[in-house]
C-alpha cells in the first residue's frame, strides 16, 4: 500500500468514530505525521465543537510543539475555510507552520469548495489531493448527497416475509406484527440513530401506532416525518409523543417531500413504511440504498412487499441470526 493511502486509510477509520454526531456537519479524520511516526490523531466533534484538524493539532501543540513544523497533516475532506460554528481550519494549518497536507478530497460545500485548498497553497503549503477518494466520500455520503444532488441521501427500509409480504392481510390489534428477529430489529434501532429523519406513511401510522424512536439502541432518535394528506391522524398517536420531534407533510408526492426536507436542511432520511410509500420512492427513482430483511415466517396473503422493476442496482446479503438482510445500493442516482 502506498504511503498516502495507508495514512488516509487511517484517517477514514478516524473519521467513522464521528459519526452521527457530527451532522450536519461532515465527520472528518485527521492525523500528523513525523517520519513515519503518528504525532497526533483527531475526529470531528459534535455538532459546534472542534473539528478533526483541530483536534489533531491542538494535541501535537500540547504533546509535541516542536514537531509540528516537520509534520505532514494527512485529512480526509478539504479544510474549511470559512467562518461557521469554528473558525477556518485552514487559518489554523497555516498559522501552526505545517508544510505538506494530504486530502481525500474535496469539500462540496460551497463556501469551501476548493477554497481551503486554494488558502493553503497560497500560503507556500505543499498540497496534495485526491487519496482514496470513494472512499472517503463513502464516510460522508450523506453530506456529499445533500450537497450536490441538493436533497438528503435516501435509505429505504422494509421486512418481509418469505412468501413476499410486508403486512398480513388482518390483524388483531393496532401495532406491528413482527417479521424479524430482535437482533434484527435492534439494528434498526441502531440505523435510525444514524439518520438526521425517518419517514413513514399515513397508514402505517394507523396500523402500528410506531413511535419510531431508537429505544432499542443508545443514540439521539431522529427527527419523524409523517405523510398525511387526508388528516386523519389520531392525536394520542405514538408519534406524536415528547419523545422525538414531528412534522407533518401534506404530500405523497417524492420530489414535493424531498425538496421540502431539503429546504429544512435535512441530510439523510430512512424510509420505514408502508409498501404503498416506499414503492412511490422506488418508482419515482429517488433512493440511494434499501436495506430488506426476509424473515423465516410466512403469511400466505396480505400486503405485498415493495418490488424493484429494474437491475439498475448492486446487491449483497448477509444472515442477522437466521434473518436474510439484503442490501441494494442504487446505481442510477
Amino acid at each position: 500500500m502506498k504511503i498516502h493511502e495507508k495514512y488516509i486509510k487511517r484517517c477514514i477509520d478516524l473519521a467513522k468514530n464521528g459519526l452521527p454526531s457530527a451532522m450536519p456537519n461532515p465527520s472528518v479524520g485527521a492525523l500528523l505525521l513525523v517520519d513515519n511516526r503518528i504525532i497526533a490523531e483527531g475526529y470531528t466533534s459534535a455538532y459546534g465543537g472542534p473539528h478533526a484538524e483541530v483536534n489533531a493539532i491542538t494535541y501535537a501543540q500540547t504533546h509535541s510543539p516542536e514537531l509540528l513544523q516537520k509534520a505532514t497533516l494527512y485529512v480526509t475532506l478539504e479544510p474549511c475555510s470559512h467562518y461557521g460554528k469554528t473558525p477556518p481550519c485552514a487559518d489554523l494549518v497555516v498559522a501552526s507552520g505545517i508544510k505538506k497536507v494530504v486530502i481525500g478530497t474535496t469539500d462540496p460545500f460551497a463556501k469551501v469548495a476548493g477554497n481551503g485548498i486554494k488558502k493553503l497553497m497560497e500560503a507556500g503549503i505543499d498540497v496534495t489531493v485526491g487519496i482514496l477518494e470513494s472512499e472517503c466520500y463513502e464516510v460522508n455520503k450523506r453530506f456529499f448527497t445533500y450537497h450536490e444532488k441538493k436533497r438528503p441521501y435516501i435509505l429505504l427500509k422494509w421486512a418481509e416475509t418469505l412468501d413476499g409480504y410486508i403486512a398480513p392481510a388482518q390483524r388483531d390489534k393496532t401495532a406491528p406484527v413482527w417479521i424479524t428477529n430482535l437482533y434484527s430489529r435492534q439494528l434498526v434501532h441502531k440505523w435510525r440513530s444514524e439518520e438526521q429523519a425517518i419517514l413513514v406513511g399515513a397508514n402505517t401510522v394507523l396500523a402500528d401506532n410506531p413511535s419510531l424512536t431508537t429505544r432499542d439502541w443508545y443514540g439521539t432518535s431522529p427527527l419523524r416525518v409523517v405523510l398525511n394528506e387526508r388528516n386523519e391522524l389520531p392525536k394520542d398517536a405514538s408519534i406524536f409523543n415528547d419523545q422525538a420531534e414531528t412534522i407533518v407533510i401534506a404530500s405523497q408526492d417524492p420530489n414535493e417531500v424531498i425538496e421540502i426536507l431539503y429546504k429544512k436542511g435535512i441530510q439523510s432520511i430512512i424510509i420505514e413504511g408502508g409498501a404503498k410509500t416506499l414503492q412511490h420512492f422506488i418508482d419515482a427513482g429517488i433512493w440511494d440504498e434499501a436495506r430488506v430483511f426476509t424473515g423465516k415466517t410466512t403469511f400466505e396473503n396480505g400486503m405485498k412487499a415493495p418490488v424493484f422493476h429494474t437491475q439498475h442496482y448492486t446487491a449483497t446479503t448477509q444472515d442477522i441470526k437466521g434473518d436474510i438482510l439484503t442490501t441494494y445500493k442504487n446505481k442510477t442516482t
